[in-house]
């Protein structure tokens, strides 16, 4: 089995699954584990320069891109063509995520031989578990995809038989910065399996844009901000913006010390075996405890508040 995996996640749980070794070709993302980053990288981004790293710029050139049709990616058709995978991992869920399908079944029309085309929508964390077991199936290692759920499964039941948290803290999980987007798809899920309640939240279905309005409506007790794939330093410059706006000040969670940042690109934003990670970080903001600097911090506002 040769496998060209165009997902991060996917990626992390092929190598979850024992299957590393017949993956060969990733994406320019595909960062975890570390041997993955090695392997042949068939996309790149097509963001300008410019916008990295702006929040408001990216958002600004990914809408423009989605409404003239345009892709967000690049895939080397060429090189995937003289790989010659038996199977082809990707995605329809979301098209400013990873390359999208159209552009994938477009690069396959072309190649000899008959590849298997998967493409894995996962909304929640059960969707994730069924993932990983159907990599298992197609890839021969229904062993060690059983093996790597339990592992998951005992996690998750490690966090559901914690005391509950009275009141259960109301959690804003934020996506993105500007414009503020809260968490859709497994998110809300990973906030209810850490003990909270989940506002303004969309389960199951994309991420949606949010008001400030609505943000200091909710007033939310935990606010954790986790930019779409950012990693920590990305995601700490995006939030020292926030602290400009007199609404993200005002803020309880903000004035109390509830409100974090985290590592979103490691953990939050990809469906795969760190989702459960994601969820013990979410955990320690909720209950006050410790937890690795590199993946979650607590903000502090460097700006006084408005009288």
């Amino acid at each position: 089995m040769r496998v060209a995996s165009l997902l991060p996640s996917a990626t992390e749980i092929l190598f979850g699954i024992g299957a590393g070794d017949e993956v060969v070709a990733v994406t320019h993302e595909c960062d975890f584990p570390a041997q993955a980053a090695g392997r042949p990288h068939l996309t790149r981004t097509l963001l300008p320069g410019e916008v990295i790293g702006d929040p408001a710029a990216i958002d600004r050139h990914v809408r423009a891109s989605i409404h003239a049709g345009s892709s967000l990616y690049a895939l080397d058709a060429e090189l995937l063509e003289s790989l010659a995978p038996d199977l082809i991992v990707t995605q329809e869920l979301c098209t400013v995520c990873a390359v999208s399908y159209e552009i994938v079944t477009q690069a396959v029309r072309r190649l000899r031989g008959d590849p298997r085309i998967i493409s894995l929508e996962p909304s929640s964390l059960d969707d994730v578990y069924a993932t990983i077991a159907l990599l298992g199936d197609l890839c021969d290692r229904r062993n060690g995809a059983a093996s790597l759920i339990a592992a998951l499964r005992e996690r998750e039941a490690a966090l559901r038989s914690r005391p509950a948290l009275v009141p259960p803290p109301r959690t804003l999980v934020l996506e993105w910065t500007d414009p503020p987007m809260s968490g859709g798809h497994w998110t809300p899920g990973l906030v209810e399996l850490a003990g909270g309640i989940p506002v303004l939240a969309n389960p199951g279905a994309n991420s949606q844009v949010i008001t400030w309005e609505a943000i200091a409506g909710a007033d939310p007790d935990v606010i954790i901000v986790v930019p779409c794939g950012y990693g920590m330093e990305a995601a700490l410059h995006a939030t020292r913006a926030l602290d400009l706006r007199s609404e993200w000040r005002a803020l309880r969670a903000v004035r109390d010390g509830r409100a974090f940042v985290m590592d979103g690109n490691a953990y939050v934003n990809r469906p795969g075996p760190r989702l459960i990670d994601s969820a013990e970080l979410f955990t320690a903001a909720l209950r006050g405890e410790a937890a690795p600097p590199q993946a979650l911090m607590v903000l502090r506002s460097a700006a006084p508040t408005p009288e």
